[in-house]
């Protein structure tokens, strides 16, 4: 999925509204558990809650890798089920990889190809080579680590480097690299205040912004600051959506706090 399809389906659905499908066997209903498979199970739940009300779904990897081989098998059946019966849903693989060059290369074919996801985060620390193997994908998305939500950001993100804070000179570099239109980048909602400075970097770039409810970001600042003509954002949710009910209804409480977000960017987009 290229950008302008993604923007169109941000209009056509009113939303901007990522969900990240974390699925964590010691919170999800119990009866679940009885599944052959419980963690695609509960995906299938709540993609087929909430489809209509999102534009993207982000599976953090970690969440299933976690269960070795299993988890792996249920994070293939489940971009498997999206692409095949929502491809107009943006996929993120949230797998937060970098390294050198091959290395790179093999990631990048892992999410892109193998699995086919239509994105993948990608940490920026070892630099130009370690990111350039993700862009050289067309029509995939490289979601940079560029300020974060958690609270060891202030370690390295924002020490001043040579007079600048380093996230500043992350955004700044990244912008001469090769295929940098294929690039998105990570900011946490409870980063607001940045926003408008990061803006002045990369006006028009897509950010992917996790920290909205759960950590406590605030969409109406988020908006404020970082919106653009297109949007321009990608607002994530995880655990206040999808264990929002731990019960057998646990799906269409998902789909309830969905509604609720996307209707207050429903009247965000409509100012």
């Amino acid at each position: 999925m290229n950008t302008t399809q993604l923007i169109t389906e941000i209009k056509k659905k009113k939303s901007f509204l990522c969900i990240g499908l974390d699925v964590d066997l010691n919170k999800i209903p119990q009866h679940l558990l009885k599944e052959e498979d419980p963690i695609f199970a509960f995906n299938k739940a709540i993609i087929d809650a909430t489809h209509h009300l999102c534009v993207s779904y982000k599976p953090n990897t970690a969440f299933y890798e976690a269960y070795g081989l299993k988890g792996w098998k249920a994070l293939e059946k489940t971009i498997k089920y999206l692409n095949e019966n929502h491809p107009d849903i943006f996929t993120i693989a949230d797998a937060k990889r970098g390294d050198i060059g091959n290395t790179s290369t093999m990631y990048a074919k892992a999410f892109f190809e193998d699995l086919a996801f239509d994105s993948v985060t990608v940490a920026p620390y070892m630099g130009k080579d370690s990111v350039e193997p993700f862009l050289a994908f067309e029509n995939k998305h490289t979601i940079l680590l560029a300020l974060t939500s958690n609270q060891g950001a202030f370690d390295f993100q924002t020490k001043i480097v040579e007079g600048k804070e380093l996230y500043k000179k992350v955004l700044e570099t990244s912008k001469t690299w090769k295929n940098a239109h294929n690039l998105m980048y990570v900011v946490g909602a409870t980063k607001a205040e940045y926003l408008a400075d990061i803006r002045n970097i990369i006006p028009d770039s897509f950010l992917l912004v996790p920290g909205v409810g759960a950590q406590g970001g605030n969409l109406q600042d988020v908006c404020k600051y970082g919106m653009t003509d297109n949007v321009g954002l990608l607002i994530n949710s995880s655990r206040g959506i999808i264990y929002a009910s731990n019960e057998e209804d646990f799906a269409q409480v998902a789909a309830e706090k969905a509604k609720e977000l996307q209707q207050e960017m429903q009247l965000i987009l409509s100012k």
